[in-house]
């Protein structure tokens, strides 16, 4: 069956979740380092606020923080973490499948790409995409989406000794408590 956008859905670019635990808090939409600029600049031109903060980092030594940044996050627009910043959720107008349209969707990033793909092994399909649930399979019109998870997935690769993943304290308020901030080494 061919993937596609079900109608009026725009889920994938509104809820965020916890990861790899909620004391970590809400992740944001992995960003490649060299993605970063150009994702900053297209904020910029298009007067949206974006915030981007590291996600994983590499170090060869147990220091203080990591020595280089592998990858970034690019953080919603809501108190909770939800909706990426490009998503007109203002407009009247509508992407070609009803949802929200993206503001940058020509330029958006590799991870967008990606979707509906999830890297483990094998790579799999996010389960709380809506059209994922209702098909339960997608195995045409994905060639795209597998070409940008390799590109990240390389992207990735490291022979670094010590691996850090960034707590970025941002999720629901009932979780205040004991989201965490800052870099701390994966185990």
């Amino acid at each position: 069956m061919e993937f596609q956008c079900v109608d009026e859905c725009s889920q994938c670019c509104i809820e965020r979740e916890y990861f790899p635990s909620k004391k970590f808090g809400k992740i944001g939409v992995l960003i490649l380092p060299e993605e970063k600029e150009r994702m900053e600049k297209l904020g910029e031109s298009k007067g949206i606020k974006i915030n981007i903060l590291p996600r994983i980092g590499v170090s060869e030594k147990n220091d203080s923080e990591p020595t280089k940044i592998l990858a970034y996050q690019m953080m919603g627009i809501e108190k909770n973490g939800n909706t990426c910043p490009f998503l007109d959720t203002k407009g009247e107008n509508k992407s070609p499948h009803g949802g929200f349209p993206c503001n940058i969707y020509n330029d958006r990033p590799l991870a967008c790409r990606t979707y509906p793909l999830i890297e483990s092994n094998p790579i799999t399909l996010d389960e709380k995409c809506k059209f994922c649930k209702e098909h339960k399979t997608a195995n045409e019109n994905l060639n795209n989406e597998v070409e940008s998870l390799l590109k990240i997935k390389n992207k990735m690769m490291t022979d670094a000794v010590i691996i850090w993943r960034y707590a970025t304290r941002v999720g629901e308020q009932e979780d205040q408590q004991i989201l965490q901030n800052g870099w701390f080494i994966e185990k």
